[in-house]
């Protein structure tokens, strides 16, 4: 896949996963303008079953027409076992630029299976190698067996957190502090993190309320979440930003890494920088900040190596 690997063995930076309903043809048409780093064209729970077969083609078309500039390319198809899932896959497995399946209702690993081995028997053989899949977890039954669904493949690469279906399943009544969802949220990012894969956050259904959003976000990336679902346009940008590393938390680790190169060169190892005691627990956060600075765009110094330190003190 043509994005940048980031630190935790996923593809790149995936901020906002946006969402374009595959029947709608005027929302599919203005998906091309959009500056979301993940387009997912869904022929899922926004399309009628009366017109799932016409979106099928539709979304077909939308990822043959354009680059959309350099954001990820995605398919939601129907969950494994709807009656669906199959004429979805044996359509849009022919598109030479579809980069990443979201799979939904994932409950085991024999749903993840099942949509990789139709990407070996049915994709084009230049794209095989190059689609992800997005696992979506919904339900109860989807959280026990996580650990499996996260090592289910090799091609999985992100973990999706779907709150309605979720509060649903468990009969949970949604509030605005969302502390009813903190352990499922919580979960995805632990085995998003053990198994090198991304976490992706849930929806804001309050999309007309900047302030919800942002609330959410800081939330979600205080949580470990790289990034969050958005169901309406305006609320790309503002995720987009919120899920870049803060400034001062960049200028920070890059002082850490640049303080380990300089103390591993002296043989030295916990040091101390700016009054704070610094270990390889901080040096790994440190790496992984500016990993995911560099997978959204920022500017980042260069890292002084260890060789390039030496060079210096000849």
């Amino acid at each position: 896949m043509p994005t940048q690997s980031t630190e935790d063995g996923s593809s790149g930076s995936r901020r906002a996963l946006f969402y374009v309903p595959g029947s709608d043809e005027r929302k599919i048409h203005k998906s091309i303008t959009l500056k979301a780093d993940c387009l997912v064209y869904d022929l899922e729970d926004s399309v009628a079953a009366s017109k799932k077969g016409t979106a099928r083609y539709m979304v077909i078309d939308a990822l043959e027409a354009s680059e959309h500039g350099k954001a990820e390319k995605a398919v939601r198809i129907n969950a494994v076992g709807s009656g669906y899932e199959l004429d979805d896959l044996n359509v849009i497995l022919h598109s030479r630029r579809l980069q990443a399946i979201v799979i939904p209702k994932v409950q085991s690993a024999k749903d993840i299976q099942f949509v990789s081995r139709m990407i070996d028997s049915v994709a084009v053989e230049s794209q095989r190698e190059r689609i992800r899949l997005i696992a979506s977890i919904e339900s109860a039954l989807g959280f026990m067996n996580i650990k499996e669904i996260a090592t289910a493949d090799t091609r999985l690469d992100a973990l999706v957190f779907a709150a309605e279906d979720y509060c649903a399943d468990l009969g949970l009544i949604r509030t605005r502090s969302r502390k009813e969802m903190i352990f499922a949220r919580q979960m995805i990012v632990n085995a998003a993190a053990a198994y090198g894969l991304q976490a992706i956050d849930l929806v804001c259904l309050d999309y007309d309320q900047g302030d919800i959003l942002m609330e959410e976000c800081k939330e979600g990336r205080e949580f470990g979440f790289a990034g969050k679902q958005a169901i309406h346009p305006d609320q790309i940008d503002v995720i987009q930003t919120m899920f870049l590393p803060d400034p001062i938390d960049l200028e920070r680790a890059i002082k850490v890494l640049q303080g380990f190169e300089l103390n591993s060169q002296r043989g030295v190892g916990a040091f101390s920088l700016d009054g704070k005691m610094i270990d390889m627990p901080v040096v790994k956060w440190a790496r992984k900040l500016v990993a995911r600075a560099r997978a959204g765009g920022m500017e980042v110094p260069e890292i002084e190596t260890k060789q390039k330190i030496s060079e210096k003190t000849k």
